[in-house]
């Protein structure tokens, strides 16, 4: 028979306790959640099935519940609770199915005390269906287009029925189980589930802990940290403010490439003098003393190294500052090829403090080979250039105006990485790896 809508309350056939009647008109079943009947809603609510009374699930929704989701009032009319078992572990969630007079039937599912909203969905999807073994035949990461967006694989799971009551548009049994492939998209979930008597696409979508409160629930206590369907909380800046970090950034990055390509003058020059003079001193002029003065190094060393040791006296004799370099070059090949790191030269830059004469040595403080196929240094060349420019610090305050756009986007990652944690897709590369 089709239950008239005047008709709000029914006795169960079974045990005869008083049963609310929530939902419409294409309600199947309604199991008594005193003794645990299953009613054929179409058939005189004939018992059709017994299962054992368990404790009720820990969820804040209870039937007879309503509130309002996108501005659509739904009831909450029936409660299932599901349990999946892999390895050791046990995952838990409750489905609520909910009802609305002009956008029919719907789910609310509680899952680590995050708020999930799903409905069937009824558009075409490409490919059509995707069941598990579709998932375990694919190389790559499955993938679904709707018309809207695009969804990629995130899970499979398989879970048993544990606890029903409620009324139903279906006949949920206690003990059946279903398996769901979903694929994740930037904002909602496809769900391609499958049981042993039907199969049906399902999109999900994350609502906020406040949806708790509009349904006359009190919000759990604690909630996991992360969900697949959380949205990613924006930092509420302005997007001029990025952009123009961005501009000032690149501003910064060309005046300093434009300080950083002048030369300079060289004002003395070391040819390649043998290494057995060491030490050895140069003199020279400087009259710039707003730029800097670089001294350059080039030596030899093939396979080897050599720790070079500078001091520096001004026109007064005094020490303007002593330093010391490691020059080491190395190279070779190996079964990808030849390679090469290190460098044959180094620099070191400084303001002179005085126009006047200055005095350069350079003293040989230790130097040895790498391999047999090192060779030793034999020879060594000191070039002196003043007036030289350096972008170094406009490139670090072109590292400071990114910072922001940089930090937006690693919270990004880190989120989105967050996000896909819990996948159970591996990769081959990986798979092979381990």
């Amino acid at each position: 028979m089709t239950l008239s809508r005047a008709i709000r309350a029914i006795n169960c056939t079974n045990c005869g306790a008083g049963l609310d009647v929530l939902g419409g008109g294409r309600v199947s079943t309604h199991v008594c959640p005193y003794c645990g009947a299953a009613l054929d809603a179409q058939d005189n609510y004939r018992v059709i099935a017994q299962y054992d009374r368990t404790a009720r699930p820990d969820s804040p929704l209870r039937l007879g519940m309503s509130g309002q989701i996108n501005g659509v009032t739904f009831t909450v009319i029936g409660s299932i609770a599901w349990v999946e078992r892999y390895a050791g572990q046990e995952w838990v969630w409750v489905d609520h199915q909910v009802f609305s007079p002009s956008h029919g039937y719907a789910w609310l599912t509680v899952e680590d005390g995050h708020l999930i909203f799903s409905r069937r969905y009824r558009k075409p999807t490409e490919p059509d269906f995707i069941t598990s073994v579709t998932v375990e035949r694919s190389e790559s990461r499955p993938m679904v287009r709707t018309e809207a967006d695009k969804y990629t694989y995130y899970e499979t799971s398989t879970a048993m029925i544990t606890y029903a009551e409620g009324e139903f548009n279906w006949t949920p049994k206690v003990g059946d189980r279903a398996t769901a492939v979903s694929l994740l998209g930037d904002e909602d979930m496809l769900s391609f589930e499958q049981s042993a008597t039907e199969r049906e696409v399902e999109l999900s979508r994350w609502l906020p802990p406040e949806t708790y409160a509009v349904f006359g629930a009190e919000a759990p206590a604690r909630a996991s940290r992360n969900h697949p369907l959380m949205p990613y909380k924006n930092l509420r800046l302005p997007r001029y403010y990025l952009l123009a970090a961005a501009l000032l950034a690149i501003l910064a990055v060309i005046v300093g490439l434009g300080l950083s390509t002048r030369q300079g003058v060289v004002v003395a020059r070391l040819p390649a003098v043998p290494i057995s003079t060491l030490p050895v001193e140069l003199s020279f002029t400087l009259s710039d003393t707003e730029k800097l003065t670089q001294v350059a190094i080039e030596t030899d060393v093939s396979n080897s190294w050599a720790y070079i040791e500078v001091a520096l006296t001004d026109p007064d004799d005094r020490p303007v500052f002593e330093a010391g370099r490691e020059i080491g070059f190395y190279h070779g090949r190996d079964g990808d090829g030849a390679w090469s790191e290190g460098s044959r030269n180094s620099t070191l830059q400084f303001h002179a403090p005085m126009a006047g004469n200055y005095l350069l040595e350079l003293t040989l403080a230790e130097s040895g080979t790498w391999q047999r196929s090192g060779a030793a240094l034999d020879r060594i060349s000191v070039t002196v250039t003043e007036g030289r420019s350096s972008g170094l610090w406009l490139y670090l305050l072109a590292g400071g105006f990114l910072l922001v756009p940089g930090l937006i986007l690693l919270r990004y990652s880190l989120a989105n990485k967050r996000r896909w944690s819990g996948s159970d897709w591996v990769d081959e590369d990986d798979d092979d790896d381990d």
